[in-house]
């Protein structure tokens, strides 16, 4: 295949991974200049585009290139316009060399970027995943929904010894889950490197499992994964109904906690409430220390806005972004971290392509897809979950067919919020209540609302879950 030819496959790849509009932002604008001494240079028009690329994709570019030909092991990205090619590079576009073999990026050249196929220091970077440079301790802004979460993080980063084992992070998309992993990665290659630790996904864990059966090849996998000081599995609700991955995570699992290693797991929900995940790895889980990350309030979303609007200004000079503009997103983007700090660089990035200065008026301008979007982005799932947690409820006990009241009530108190959040009907929310008729839904409603009229502590209850749910922040 042509060198062409794999450059269409890289960027057809990107598309599909990063959707279009994305695409079009970014990498739309991004030429191949040449190959050489195992690098591949690319050109962007920007220096803007170029420092965006560096921090957000420049792994994925590399693990991209890594793919089409071992021998690439890094990508120089440059700016068309001022910045000189390498003599090493060809001047034509030239066929990689078949006999070049991956090597650690070098140090940072002036006026190039780099990014390498396999971070450097990363043991197992043909099982594990690469760790972002970005998720430290240091970049992560700490608020009353996130204090226990991170406090066990460090406790465990820091430790000599094992503290909690398992240590199990869990809350919804985009909280903060592997953004903690990869601090605790970083935190202990810097204090203790001599400690093995591996990082990656629940999917790429069954993955190699999958790969390890198909060559009769397990107990290579078996030594990789019980050998470490230190395993990290992001996302282990995805290995539900995967009987065979669960069966071998169960050994791993108890091989690793018998020899007093850590482990550190990360998921969507507690270990209690994991379904499709069999009930002795649901035990087990719950040994060490559970952390939920709860959704962010106003004072944590604006304090994430602040310390990004610093480090873009720290990275791409200044920009000036009003107070009152970091204030109003952090009031209408409720839904995630991840959507909110995509907010801030999609109108840091519109007010640099066209040359205006940022407002009110042009964020909303910018955003308004996204705005009209949080609007209801309230779903049964997440209150059903807010309300468990409000009343400390198992959010199995609220959806099955118990009625004692201790359950009955926050269950009651769930439907009466669905009813007044959501756009579904009341068969709708009736199915999602484990299956329950529509009568059921309308008998909440009237006897929260009765409740609500001569229990001013339900009334209380009721507004705070509203409020808490629609992205207002709770009193002291």
């Amino acid at each position: 295949m042509s060198l062409n030819d794999q450059w269409r496959r890289v960027r057809a790849r990107l598309q599909a991974e990063l959707g279009e509009a994305t695409f079009n932002s970014w990498f739309k604008q991004i030429d191949l200049i040449g190959v050489g001494d195992g690098r591949v240079m690319l050109s962007v028009p920007t220096r803007f585009i170029r420092n965006w690329i560096v921090s957000h994709y420049a792994d994925r570019l590399a693990k991209l290139w890594a793919d089409e030909d071992e021998g690439f092991a890094r990508v120089d990205i440059l700016v068309a316009a001022g910045e000189p090619k390498p003599e090493s590079i060809a001047e034509s576009i030239e066929e990689p060399s078949r006999d070049k073999r991956p090597v650690s990026a070098p140090a940072q050249a002036d006026g190039a970027v780099v990014a390498s196929a396999i971070p450097s220091g990363l043991e197992d970077a043909g099982v594990g995943a690469p760790l972002d440079p970005r998720f430290t301790f240091d970049a992560f802004v700490v608020g009353k929904s996130n204090e226990l979460a991170h406090a066990a993080a460090r406790r465990v980063a820091e430790a000599t010894d094992v503290s909690f084992n398992p240590l199990f992070l869990y809350g919804g998309v985009g909280l903060g889950k592997t953004h903690l992993m990869h601090a605790i990665a970083w935190e202990i290659r810097t204090r203790q490197p001599e400690r093995k630790v591996l990082y990656l996904s629940a999917e790429k864990f069954m993955y190699q499992f999958v790969r390890a059966l198909r060559f009769k090849d397990t107990m290579a996998f078996k030594q990789q994964f019980r050998s470490v000081d230190v395993l990290m599995i992001d996302d282990v609700q995805f290995i539900s109904g995967k009987d065979s991955t669960q069966e071998e995570f169960f050994h791993t699992f108890n091989a690793l906690i018998d020899h007093n290693r850590q482990v550190i797991i990360s998921a969507d929900r507690s270990p209690s409430d994991l379904e499709g995940i069999e009930e002795r790895i649901r035990s087990r889980l719950g040994w060490g220390l559970a952390a939920d990350i709860h959704p962010t309030d106003y004072e944590l979303r604006l304090g994430i806005l602040q310390a990004k609007a610093d480090d873009m200004m720290q990275k791409n000079g200044p920009v000036t972004i009003p107070p009152g503009v970091l204030e109003f997103l952090a009031h209408r983007i409720v839904s995630n971290v991840r959507e909110l700090e995509g907010a801030l660089k999609r109108v840091v990035a519109y007010a640099s392509f066209v040359g205006r200065p940022i407002t009110l008026d042009m964020s909303q301008e910018v955003l308004r897809d996204l705005l009209r979007s949080n609007d209801r982005k309230i779903t049964i799932e997440e209150i059903q979950r807010r309300v468990a947690e409000y009343y400390n409820v198992r959010l199995a006990d609220m959806l099955s067919a118990r009625r004692a009241r201790a359950v009955a009530r926050p269950r009651q108190v769930a439907m009466y919020l669905a009813k007044q959040l959501t756009s579904r009907s009341l068969p709708e929310i009736g199915r999602k209540f484990g299956g329950r008729d529509h009568t059921t839904v309308i008998h909440a409603v009237r006897k929260i609302d009765e409740l609500c009229h001569l229990d001013s502590g339900i009334e209380e209850d009721v507004d705070l879950l509203r409020r808490m749910l629609e992205g207002g922040h709770a009193p002291n």
